[in-house]
């Protein structure tokens, strides 16, 4: 009987109303009259005393509108109370998110394909020299749009010089627009995607000066986006980073003149401090003087390639700058590691600016969250 009263609907109420009244009166405390905070207090006594003495349903009701009376007439109103309450959820949301952000997940787009074909940057293809290309629409668009690929497509309204490409207008991380000035009309292309490292005109192979037609294509192009993942910053505060895993790092304090400084690279990691490096002939990596195959956990993938493999194919690891021959070795700084791109061929990584400081590493690549590809999920290493 006792446990019933306790969970009933109306004592869940005065309990509520209570916490919540004398919450607001401890706020406004120092803004309210003497009158206005005892009329306060005594109704918020009563409605304890009644709660306390397990009184009956009616007498419980009259206590709580006596204390909303009571409320009503003496606490102060915020103003724009609407506007406060979705103000302070934003905040509280935005709190909520950083701290995920810093301490467990971050969000991580890949702009190149150093680490194709295990996880793949921005590419594009321009299908203008491929008139008999039918670009896809209805259904067809929207499965292709859910795999990471966008269409721009732009028909000259008038005859006229190519004049200028604007970079797309951009709010907050969405591309809004971007336009083509041709002819002395502009053309706009709407929700223009992400060009990675390149351009529209750079990728499409136009620029300022082209003559067109009225009625003549003059972009046709097709823009896989990189794959989109979580990075797990969780996991290197307990342990190191352990060889072959995926990690993720600042690119500040690499001492190399093709490094920017503000940016954060994605490399397979293929060797740890102290340790000695070198690349033989076969493009296996040879770590203190033991060859790594495709029987090496992490590098299953990556040394199962062909001589001729294509551009998009793993080629193992190839020799340059740091690794001209199979003779040269290079040996890691303690606490410092190595790391390299999956497609060696097309990646600017250790093989050119040496080891860095384990410091740098902000975490490990986690969940492909975007496109939804075979690479989709945990699966892709």
């Amino acid at each position: 009987m006792i446990l019933r009263w306790f969970l009933s609907k109306t004592v869940r109420q005065a309990t509520a109303m209570r916490k919540h009244v004398w919450r607001l009166l401890m706020a406004q405390r120092d803004i309210l009259t003497p009158q206005a905070i005892e009329a306060l207090v005594s109704a918020t006594q009563n409605l304890q005393n009644a709660l306390a003495a397990k009184t009956a349903k009616s007498a419980l009701q009259k206590e709580m509108e006596n204390l909303e009376k009571a409320a009503n007439k003496w606490l102060k109103p915020y103003p724009h109370p609407a506007w406060r309450e979705n103000v302070e959820v934003l905040l509280v949301a935005l709190a909520v998110a950083m701290g995920i952000r810093t301490f467990f997940v971050q969000p991580f787009k890949i702009p190149t394909g150093s680490m194709q074909p295990t996880l793949y940057g921005v590419t594009s293809e321009n299908l203008i020299h491929r008139p008999d290309f039918k670009i896809p629409t209805g259904l067809a668009r929207a499965r292709e749009w859910l795999q990471g690929a966008s269409y721009i497509h732009v028909v000259a309204k008038t005859d006229g010089n190519l004049e200028k490409i604007e970079p797309p207008l951009r709010l907050l991380i969405f591309n809004v627009w971007q336009r083509v000035l041709l002819g002395g009309k502009w053309h706009t292309v709407w929700f223009p995607p992400d060009y990675g490292s390149g351009s529209l005109d750079a990728r499409a192979g136009v620029y300022p000066g082209q003559q067109f037609r009225k009625g003549q294509d003059v972009i046709r192009l097709r823009v896989n986006c990189g794959d989109h993942l979580f990075v797990d910053r969780l996991t290197y505060n307990f342990r190191r980073p352990q060889r072959a895993e995926i990690i993720v790092f600042e690119t500040k304090g690499i001492n190399h003149p093709s490094v920017p400084q503000d940016q954060f690279y994605i490399k397979r990691m293929v060797a740890l401090g102290t340790e000695r490096v070198r690349i033989g002939k076969d493009h296996h990596l040879i770590i203190n003087g033991t060859r790594l195959d495709a029987a090496t956990p992490g590098f299953e993938n990556v040394y199962t390639f062909r001589e001729d493999a294509g551009e998009n194919e793993y080629f193992g690891h190839t020799q340059v700058e740091k690794f001209y021959n199979e003779d040269q070795e290079f040996q890691l700084r303690p606490n410092h590691l190595m790391v390299m791109g999956d497609n060696t061929r097309n990646s600017l990584d250790s093989r050119f600016f040496g080891d860095f400081s384990r410091e740098f590493v902000i975490g490990k690549s986690w969940f492909v969250y975007w496109p939804i590809t075979k690479r989709f999920g945990c699966g892709y290493r």
